[in-house]
């Protein structure tokens, strides 16, 4: 891969903002370099722009090298940072499956790439020579996602293979549901795929939605031009400090979640299929199910007056009267089945 030839010219030549705490690296006792507030340790001082020990623990947990690590304020930033790297506004395009995670569509919208929209199968599965027919000499980018949300199924893996062998440009395969899967992550593959990104996230299996921390593993080459877009301090103290703690901690607990996750999820699909109004509960590799109803909307307004929420996907592509229904805990699953047979 040619990544030169990939990458915005701008982004090229970009010389990148150095901070302060860029230009330094190993121990101090006093800090007199960026003028912060010398009083009310630790706020006052600015966090590691590189997030180094975060990283270190984190190629511990995923036997990934720290230099394939890229740190976000949530999947969105390092989705966003893609366009800017790889896609000229106005003139690029991208190309993505369709139904899948919308933020892919935003972020184009607000760089100004143009998107090409390739429907899934009836399985919700896809062809990669279908997205490799939609691309054309200004696609630099291919986004997929496995599982895919809202789907919930995991994309089918010699199609992702033929799409890095064949696709001249970067395929971004977002993972945020894959602890959730029976397959192993495409983390391993990096070495053998050089225009490959893989997007995880701390916000689903972790439980750490609310402190918003997102990863990109890539090759080195293109972390460092993740770096070199990134705003300078684009992770906070509070968030790199809450996730070496609760990764330090939370490991094992983090297994059991998924553990009782996955039982929840197959007693929530067999008792759904039992309601008259369900029409087909879709098979489910992630937290979530995709459930197709008679009438999807008065079930959604239905639930929202028992004071629980689920998420009506029926105006998006291949989803019409479907509700994305979360697996939560024992007694939530519990309380969303006792409602629905009020209705059935």
């Amino acid at each position: 891969m040619n990544l030169d030839k990939l990458l915005r010219s701008n982004i090229k030549n970009l010389k990148p903002y150095s901070s302060a705490r860029n230009e330094f690296s190993g121990a101090a006792e006093v800090f007199l370099d960026a003028n912060e507030n010398p009083y009310n340790e630790p706020y006052n001082r600015y966090p590691d722009p590189l997030q180094r020990t975060l990283k270190e623990k984190i190629s511990e947990i995923k036997n990934v090298a720290p230099e394939k690590i890229f740190l976000g304020n949530g999947s969105d930033e390092p989705i966003d940072i893609v366009f800017r790297a790889f896609c000229e506004p106005g003139v690029d395009n991208m190309v993505s499956i369709d139904p899948t995670y919308g933020m892919y569509q935003v972020a184009a919208d607000i760089n100004n790439v143009e998107v090409h929209r390739v429907k899934l199968g009836e399985d919700y599965n896809f062809r990669a020579q279908d997205l490799l027919n939609a691309a054309n000499s200004f696609t630099k980018v291919i986004f997929t996602c496995s599982p895919n949300n809202p789907t919930a199924n995991l994309l089918n893996k010699s199609e992702l293979v033929k799409l890095l062998n064949e696709f001249d440009g970067i395929v971004v395969i977002d993972e945020a549901y894959i602890d959730f899967a029976q397959a192993g992550s495409w983390i391993s593959e990096l070495d053998n795929y050089p225009n490959l990104i893989v997007l995880q996230t701390f916000s689903k299996a972790w439980g750490m939605a609310g402190i918003r921390l997102g990863m990109a593993f890539a090759q080195p080459e293109i972390i460092q031009v993740f770096n070199k877009i990134k705003y300078p301090y684009n992770v906070n103290v509070l968030t790199q400090k809450t996730a070496l703690e609760l990764l330090g901690k939370n490991l094992q607990k983090k297994e059991e979640w998924v553990r009782i996750i996955l039982a929840e999820r197959k007693l929530l699909a067999e008792e759904l299929t039992k309601f008259s109004f369900v029409l087909k509960v879709y098979p489910s590799d992630a937290n979530f199910f995709l459930v197709k109803m008679r009438d999807a909307r008065a079930v959604y307004k239905y639930l929202t007056e028992q004071k629980i929420i689920v998420r009506d996907r029926s105006k998006i592509t291949l989803c019409e009267n479907s509700l994305r229904i979360t697996v939560g805990t024992p007694e939530e699953n519990k309380r969303l089945l006792e409602a629905l047979k009020k209705m059935d």
